[in-house]
């Protein structure tokens, strides 16, 4: 199959094969543009299993785009609590409040205005145009660009920016009016059976007979991608910090990583309790002991992690630190599932 041709051939063979195998979803069930908005939004870095009771909860407490609007932060970071990214909420509500003012609290059904909106690029705006309003845009995220890439052996880099422009402007011009199924065919045959970091299912595939890397047998040598550099290694020691049943938490600073979210306070490199309580003033006289050691990676970074839990014999003189009970740190705030290590025995422990 040549590389820059044929994909009208895929259309009919993936559309049968997604009206049998298809998963019900709930925001497949029921394409809102509100729906298919969250839900892109939550998918974005995370599987559909994990996000599937967050989608829940969160149109539970904020069933409209006028709610989100109006949702206070604290609310909206404890909706979001686990999925990470936060920037991703937080640019939820900046365009939930600009559809409420500029189009009376639903998205617009017009691609290139769905661009325009904070957190919405092109392949969000082809999932909700095309899935919510049948607009013939294509999505591609990775699960197309990985499927693209086998059936025609393309050797081209997929995370390149030209290359994605490219696929979606040979994937429009094939569109059916179904553009919606067709997307999301593409979508779930990557999810589902063309699988990336290992042996695609090429016997459960519709377009096997089509493919291109399959009839080379490389299916695992496509796609191609630039290697990434090495992320960089941060080593960090969180403090739990407990005073009279109630544990310390602070806001990091509003700009960098994690910006303007609750933490566990932490200090740079990895410390046994004697070396903090020789740093850190606050642990004079307190009863320290050594909690196990954690990793966390973000895109860029990977902090490794020593924990180390104080109870303080006073509480410290110190603006920054918020003390909470446990049932209030599970009920009211959010903290980054980098701390979860941390975090969950502290939710699990009553309050002394």
């Amino acid at each position: 199959m040549d590389q820059k041709v044929g994909l009208g051939e895929i259309v009919r063979p993936l559309l049968d094969w997604y009206a049998v195998r298809s998963r019900t979803l709930p925001f497949r069930s029921d394409p809102t543009p509100y729906h298919v908005w969250l839900s892109e939004i939550m998918l974005q870095q995370t599987r559909v299993e994990a996000a599937l009771p967050y989608y829940r909860r969160f149109l539970e407490v904020l069933p409209t785009i006028a709610d989100l609007a109006a949702a206070d932060e604290q609310t909206l970071f404890k909706l979001w609590e686990g999925l990470g990214y936060y920037s991703r909420a937080r640019n939820l509500q900046k365009c939930a409040k600009i559809v409420v003012e500029r189009f009376g609290g639903e998205l617009p059904a017009d691609y290139d205005e769905l661009l325009k909106l904070p957190g919405i690029g092109p392949y969000t705006a082809g999932a909700i145009g095309s899935i919510a309003f049948s607009l013939p845009v294509a999505a591609v995220d990775g699960n197309v660009l990985r499927v693209l890439s086998r059936l025609r052996a393309d050797p081209e880099d997929i995370l390149l920016p030209a290359t994605r422009r490219r696929v979606t402007a040979e994937l429009c011009a094939v569109m059916p009016p179904d553009s919606g199924s067709f997307n999301q065919a593409l979508m779930e045959l990557g999810a589902l059976v063309c699988l990336p970091n290992g042996a695609p299912k090429c016997g459960e595939c519709p377009l096997s007979a089509l493919c291109r890397a399959h009839a080379l047998g490389r299916e695992e040598d496509f796609p191609q991608k630039i290697k990434k550099a090495a992320r960089r290694v941060e080593e960090r020691t969180i403090l739990v910090l407990f005073h009279r049943g109630r544990v310390a938490i602070r806001r990091r600073p509003d700009r960098g990583l994690l910006a303007g979210l609750w933490e566990l306070p932490s200090l740079p490199g990895r410390l046994t309790p004697q070396q903090a309580a020789e740093r850190l003033p606050l642990l004079a006289g307190a009863v320290l002991s050594s909690l196990p050691q954690a990793k966390h990676v973000f895109s860029h970074v990977e902090w490794h992690m020593a924990g180390i839990r104080a109870e303080l014999a006073a509480r410290p003189d110190d603006p920054t630190l918020v003390f909470v009970t446990p049932q209030e740190l599970t009920d009211r705030y959010a903290l980054p599932s980098a701390f979860r290590a941390y975090a969950d025995p502290i939710r699990e422990k009553p309050s002394d």
